[in-house]
């Protein structure tokens, strides 16, 4: 059976936690900040669980990782 490829635009967008759990960055932090609140831009900053309905999918593009 061959390897499977990682996906490399996800390989550098998710990363793994030691316990197998896969960490995605928050969106709408790159522009148009001056409408949101300095809370909300701190907020942004911080990284995420990715949520369960989509971990399997996700996990099938970092399969090394």
């Amino acid at each position: 059976m061959p390897k499977i490829k990682t996906n490399r635009g996800a390989a550098k967008r998710f990363r793994t936690t030691g316990t197998g759990k896969i960490i995605r960055n928050k969106a709408f932090s790159s522009h148009i900040l001056t409408k949101k609140t300095r809370k909300r831009k701190r907020r942004l900053r911080k990284s995420a669980l990715v949520h369960f309905t989509n971990f399997k999918r996700t996990a099938k593009l970092i399969p090394y990782m």
